[in-house]
């Protein structure tokens, strides 16, 4: 009976790639068809996507609600019908002598960082009423998606020189930068629109040690793989004995310790892999396991 893969693998994507291609490539290389990945990049975009395999795809909300990091070049004058460069560009001519300023720029990027509400591109993946955002965008539907609250914790400018402009920007999950560079050039009344984006990190994935897919081969497939409790390393953890062990792998809880926060916790098999995502309930005393990820082999 073939193994199961279970694991995470965090992914250089290119540019010119969308993220479901990147899934199809890594599965191929692995050998199953059981993997998905957590925050979609655009074909535009490039950087880290983290993939699920096998049991770590019940994971993936986990790592999506992780915080991220990105490089982004916004083209200032200029607007899109996706809000980025592969859509259909329409310049904005604009005299010199109204070239926004950098403190001008400055002032607006900073209006949104903090918790905002962002209006979310047309061209998005989200879903409405069951279908993509996007395919109805393609269809000739006038999309007006509603605002919904994202977090923006840090905006930088690195360069300026119109009409481009260089950023680095940290965000919570949801955050879409391709409507922070909208929203920019609209509130400087001359359009904007992302040129180039690169995610940087997701929570504990960088690209220092991503795997690039021009090295990708069965080998460095499995051989990038990750514990299953990357996913989670943000959580407080308990780990487990094995009497405790087999009580969750039966779906039974267990008695919480003084020093087990109330809220969700990561349980964790005595020989170290992730076994369960649980929740800490002070009122009885006990920890109940919400998501057991692995059973171990009976006799």
């Amino acid at each position: 009976m073939k193994r199961e893969i279970n694991g995470l693998i965090h992914v250089d994507k290119p540019k010119g790639l969308s993220s479901r291609r990147v899934v199809d490539l890594v599965g191929q290389a692995l050998g199953t068809r059981k993997l998905g990945h957590a925050g979609t990049l655009d074909p535009l975009a490039t950087g880290i996507l983290v993939l699920a395999a096998g049991q770590a795809t019940r994971l993936i909300e986990a790592i999506q609600e992780q915080a991220k990091s990105y490089q982004a070049r916004v083209r200032l004058g200029a607007r899109s019908n996706t809000d980025d460069a592969d859509g259909l560009v329409e310049e904005s001519p604009i005299e010199a002598r109204d070239i926004p300023t950098l403190d001008a720029i400055e002032r607006q990027l900073q209006s949104q960082v903090g918790l905002i509400q962002q209006r979310p591109p047309g061209f998005s993946a989200l879903r409405i009423e069951g279908r993509r955002a996007y395919d109805l965008a393609r269809a000739g539907e006038a999309l007006e998606l509603a605002a919904r609250p994202v977090r923006v914790d840090r905006i930088a400018i690195v360069a300026f020189d119109w009409p481009w402009l260089e950023l680095e920007i940290d965000c919570g999950s949801g955050t879409y930068i391709r409507s922070i560079a909208r929203d920019l050039g609209e509130a400087l009344a001359c359009g904007g629109l992302i040129q180039e984006l690169r995610r940087t990190r997701i929570g504990r994935f960088s690209l220092e040690n991503a795997l690039r897919l021009d090295d990708l081969s069965p080998s460095t497939a499995k051989a990038a793989l990750r514990p299953m409790l990357d996913a989670v390393r943000h959580w407080p953890q308990r780990t487990l004995t094995p009497e405790d062990v087999r009580a969750i792998e039966q779906g039974r809880p267990i008695a919480a310790r003084e020093q087990d926060p109330p809220g969700r916790l990561a349980l964790v098999h005595p020989d170290g892999e992730l076994l369960a995502l649980a929740e800490v309930d002070r009122a009885r005393n006990r920890i109940q396991p919400r998501r057991v990820l692995r059973v171990s082999a009976g006799p």
